[in-house]
């Protein structure tokens, strides 16, 4: 196996599982978080020599997994054959966190953000990314992401809030679409 291989190989081992829980929640569907993540893979795969050299890895990954997201929801079919839902795998907790009880509401929860908003939510609070290495990343600009993270906030705090009615934590109204702003 070449040296470049080697490199690949402990960078998958390293950082699939990662990958794969972004795709989840970006998707909400297990089987379309794999096919994020192998495309992924694919890409960051061809482009490793250019990317290891100013180790530029993880900002190369998150791109293409983004990217490969919203090639994907713009797909008429996706948007008629989407999962409803299935259960996010157990993230490990940070010693700050307060464990969430049921998972599933928090799943159900993010499945019903729209996908722009759902990207937003993750990089920023999966991938822990500020508001500009965010707004980079979508190629949107930095107010939108800040407005998108408040509504989306704003919605799973109703949709999970003990008393919360469907009317209160119904979808957002409002979303962004990535070839819609321009910067």
């Amino acid at each position: 196996m070449s040296e470049r291989d080697e490199q690949f190989t402990r960078y998958v081992q390293g950082r699939r599982e990662q990958l794969r829980r972004s795709a989840l929640v970006l998707c909400g569907d297990p089987a379309t978080a794999e096919d994020l993540v192998q495309t992924t893979l694919t890409k960051l795969y061809v482009a490793w020599p250019r990317v290891a050299a100013v180790s530029a890895q993880d900002a190369y990954a998150r791109r293409v997994l983004v990217n490969a997201h919203i090639d994907l929801t713009r797909r008429p079919w996706w948007r008629r054959e989407r999962s409803a839902g299935d259960d996010l795998p157990d993230l490990p907790a940070r010693p700050t966190e307060v464990a969430l009880e049921n998972r599933d509401e928090l799943a159900d929860a993010l499945a019903a953000l729209p996908p722009a908003m759902r990207r937003v939510i993750v990089l920023r609070y999966l991938w822990d990314l500020g508001v500009a290495e965010t707004a980079d990343l979508l190629g949107i600009s930095s107010g939108t992401v800040k407005s998108q993270t408040s509504k989306g906030l704003a919605y799973l705090a109703r949709a999970l809030s003990p008393g919360g009615s469907p009317d209160e934590s119904r979808e957002p109204e409002h979303s962004f679409d990535a070839q819609e702003v321009s910067r």
